[in-house]
């Protein structure tokens, strides 16, 4: 008798939407509580904390539905067979409009713009109800109705536009790849990633948003005198128009060896009056860059992608596998959302661990910009941040440990301030 595959994935999906609620609970609780963490007191205003309260209660409401009515869907469609279904009808509708279903690439295609549509309607009234009602009601949208829509129009052009030839890419390096195909996906992703990361700030980001140079200034001025000093090959310095769409802020780098850039929201800006804490924030990022967490991440990124791939060779082949989700055929396409499926458990694991990771990275770039003197102005713009984006002042251990890849802001703090007691 088969393994019964698709039922082992159902059934482990849904106890892990029963483990992840219980967790959501928790956090829902401590978003209760009506007074902030002590650490807090008389750092972040009782106005702030009750907004912050406020707007993490309404996210938390909205991620309970959504959460359901997800796992509800991913469930019937495996359950029930609606992946072979659809796979089926969409080689009916090439048969309808002359191509030849036995083409795997168009055959794919197809399914796949099926699949788009699909997930554009399901996802749709959450993705307004989150922006034009709870975004809006704190205080954060900034979109029109137009730019929202306009924004989806350009995001499905580009994934007409891009997943095609990437698509059909994968499709024939499976077919043609033999014993080394674990190696050509992986060599193929890897330069894949370098190319996107190359077009996107550069074609890609400036569909969305307008980006600027810093104006000349003292914020220009102490940014690049701290990259020269961290001998950061810092090309350009951007600002980005994120106010257009939401009051959120950040920054981030990007570029390749000798070609880095920094890009601030203008947010960022606007919410951080004094410039010592945005060189702070810059500071944080750097030291992210001087400690290698960028290149270990990525690389930590392309082992599991090959490990993943070469788990992929070992049960493409399998026809139990496919049976048990309904397939009679092996397409490539959906041999990878089948192994995807089935590596849910390692998957979790493996997530959890790089959370770990990135916090301990969080609290080594706080230490780095600290020793370059910058532990007031980085404590002031963390909680500045923390406060302007409304973020959760309270959270549950477990909840935090298993979500979150940044540390809470009273652990940081209590990071930023321990050397300081040690050396009184």
């Amino acid at each position: 008798m088969a393994f019964p595959y698709m039922e082992a994935v159902v059934g482990f999906m849904i106890l892990m939407y029963f483990f992840e609620t219980y967790l959501d609970l928790r956090q829902h609780a401590a978003l209760k509580l009506p007074s902030l963490p002590k650490t807090l007191e008389g750092v972040i205003s009782q106005e702030k904390f009750e907004k912050s309260r406020a707007y993490s209660l309404d996210k938390s409401y909205f991620n309970f539905v959504h959460e359901f009515v997800t796992i509800l869907l991913e469930s019937a469609i495996l359950f029930y067979a609606m992946l072979p279904w659809f796979w089926k009808k969409s080689g009916s509708f090439l048969v309808l409009v002359g191509l030849d279903e036995e083409n795997e690439i168009f055959h794919t295609l197809a399914f796949l713009a099926g699949v788009m549509i699909w997930s554009q309607i399901t996802d749709l009234p959450f993705s307004l109800y989150s922006t034009f009602v709870i975004e809006a009601r704190h205080g954060f949208n900034k979109q029109t109705t137009w730019m929202f829509f306009r924004d989806l129009f350009k995001g499905i052009c580009l994934s007409i536009l891009l997943g095609p030839p990437i698509v059909s890419a994968i499709i024939l390096i499976v077919q043609k790849g033999g014993p080394y195909l674990a190696i050509y996906l992986w060599a193929f992703m890897f330069v894949l990633s370098l190319v996107m990361m190359t077009l996107y700030p550069v074609l890609i980001a400036p569909l969305f948003n307008k980006f600027t140079p810093l104006p000349e200034g003292e914020l220009r001025e102490k940014i690049e005198k701290l990259a020269y000093s961290l001998k950061f090959p810092l090309k350009k310095l951007f600002v980005v128009d994120g106010s257009t769409r939401s009051s959120h802020s950040n920054a981030y780098m990007y570029g390749f060896f000798k070609n880095k850039r920094i890009v601030l929201y203008d947010t960022l800006i606007q919410q951080c009056k004094n410039n010592e804490e945005i060189v702070a924030v810059i500071a944080h990022e750097l030291g992210h860059w001087k400690l290698n967490h960028t290149m270990y991440s990525f690389i930590a990124v392309q082992i599991l992608t090959l490990l993943q791939f070469g788990g992929y060779t070992l049960v493409r082949n399998s026809t139990d596998l496919f049976r048990s989700f309904g397939f009679d055929t092996q397409p490539v396409l959906i041999g990878l959302i089948i192994f995807q499926h089935t590596v849910i458990p390692l998957q979790h694991l493996v997530s959890f661990g790089l959370n770990l990771v990135s916090r301990a990275f969080e609290f080594q770039a706080d230490a780095f910009a600290k020793k370059l003197g910058y532990g007031s102005a980085l404590r002031a713009g963390l909680v500045k941040l923390q406060e302007e984006n409304l973020s959760s002042m309270n959270t549950d251990p477990w909840y935090s440990a298993y979500h979150y890849s940044h540390p809470p802001l009273v652990e940081r703090l209590a990071a930023i301030d321990e050397p300081d007691k040690k050396a009184d």
